[in-house]
């Protein structure tokens, strides 16, 4: 009795999860990947560092144009400097200044030649640069984990319906035999044995269960939703065989040069370039114009007249000796990109190392999806042919168990096999540099 009723909790909870999951909205690939490209903070991130950059870049050309400030100044004389002088053999004392000075005026400086100033300009267009192919990088990362992680939903649940088929399977027996045991057709230990494989197939069935729900809170949270959030997948992993025989792509034409971890180490090589060249021109002279107008008052009340002047001048800086600075830091700047020069060699490398065992799961993957393909057929054909069996006695217990085995792993073979591709499949696109386009749904427009 006991065993019945936590049988019966069990098909409650199973169907009640049914219920759950059929209210949750249901969602594709492609939504998945919409939502966490516009709802990720990675993302928002990204996109924040490029327009910090962009403002950091017309900081930079704003050098190029006039300086324009005004002043002014007020002096009020505590006490009067005094000048002593002689006249006719005679010192005098003379109070000299006002007690009231005012200044005010407007001045304007602008550079005519700085060679350094013009090379940190192409600079900060590379730091821009570089800030988008980090945004890049960081949206390819993203649709190439949300894929995995929709993947990987997919395949717990086709695991959770395997193990559930095995349960159900089961618990079907268990009640045969009951039936049989009651009347004597079949044996104590026929009896116990049906009793001890619906025992075991229930935690496989509250496993499965819990790795859909982990992997469902996984994907969520690499799409940047709340955890609350009720949400389903829909497809299957069979929905993606088509893509598993199409191998010929990923054997032929790869190439690395859309990816995103060499072009940022290119662009940071590039920068290295200008800075160098930046720092050598440091000896070279700068030419700089500047323009002042001011008014100048002074007097010993506030009734004073304003009296204008103004001044050009032209600033030449001719730079002769400093310490040796400059080729110390010349030559800092070219070790520093030896250095990215040989991360470029080992990347180009673990790239490709990368690809070719990519490349061999995925044949493998093929291979096992092949091998069990044409497994899958003849275990279904040999569970039914154990099961009626069975029921008209001419099989044992054991041996319909043994066909169920070898079902339950040709199925989970074939869906393994589609997500160990899928997910190898999708890690060569990120390693390629592929970009997602966003598909435009017409028919809204």
């Amino acid at each position: 009795m006991l065993r019945f009723k936590q049988l019966s909790l069990l098909l409650a909870v199973l169907f009640s999860g049914c219920i759950i999951m059929h209210a949750q909205e249901k969602i594709s690939l492609d939504e998945a990947i919409q939502i966490a490209l516009s709802e990720s903070n990675t993302i928002k991130i990204a996109d924040m560092t490029i327009e910090k950059t962009g403002y950091a870049k017309k900081g930079a050309y704003s050098a190029l144009y006039p300086n324009i400030s005004a002043s002014g100044n007020y002096q009020r004389t505590l006490k009067k400097q005094v000048m002593v002088m002689e006249m006719g053999g005679q010192a005098m004392s003379i109070e000299v200044g006002t007690d009231n000075n005012v200044t005010a005026g407007i001045s304007a400086a602008m550079p005519l030649v700085n060679a350094q100033l013009w090379q940190s300009l192409k600079l900060s267009e590379l730091d821009l640069e570089l800030a988008i192919e980090q945004a890049r990088s960081s949206k390819i990362s993203m649709v190439s984990q949300v894929k995995q992680a929709f993947y990987a939903v997919l395949l717990a649940k086709e695991a959770y319906d395997v193990y559930k088929e095995v349960y159900d399977n089961a618990q079907r027996n268990f009640e045969d035999v009951e039936k049989k045991y009651k009347v004597g057709k079949a044996s104590e230990f026929e009896f116990l044995r049906a009793k001890v494989n619906v025992n075991n197939s229930e935690p496989e069935v509250f496993s499965a269960e819990n790795a859909v729900i982990l992997a469902i809170w996984q994907l969520k949270a690499i799409m940047g939703i709340d955890l609350e959030t009720e949400i389903d997948v829909e497809g299957k992993l069979s929905d993606y065989a088509d893509e598993l025989l199409a191998t010929a792509l990923y054997n032929e034409g790869v190439n690395f040069e859309n990816n995103t971890n060499l072009l940022q180490l290119r662009i940071q090589d590039e920068m290295l370039s200008k800075t160098i060249k930046m720092t050598k021109f440091q000896y070279i002279p700068t030419l700089s114009a500047s323009f002042g107008y001011n008014y100048v008052a002074m007097g010993n009340s506030f009734d004073m007249n304003w009296n204008p002047y103004s001044v050009v001048a032209l600033n030449l800086n001719i730079p002769i000796f400093s310490g040796f600075s400059k080729r110390n830091s010349i030559r800092e700047y070219q070790k520093s990109q030896d250095i990215i020069r040989l991360s470029i060699e080992d990347t180009e490398r673990n790239l490709n190392i990368a690809l070719e065992n990519y490349r061999d799961k995925m044949n493998t993957s093929v291979k096992r999806y092949s091998a069990a393909e044409a497994t899958l057929a003849m275990a279904q054909k040999s569970y039914d042919i154990s099961e009626k069996m069975y029921e008209v006695g001419k099989a044992t217990l054991v041996e319909l168990n043994d066909a169920q085995l070898a079902l339950t792993q040709a199925q989970l073979t074939m869906s393994q096999a589609i997500y160990q591709f899928m997910t190898n499949k999708a890690a060569i696109d990120e390693l390629m540099g592929v970009e997602y386009v966003m598909e435009n749904n017409n028919d809204n427009q």
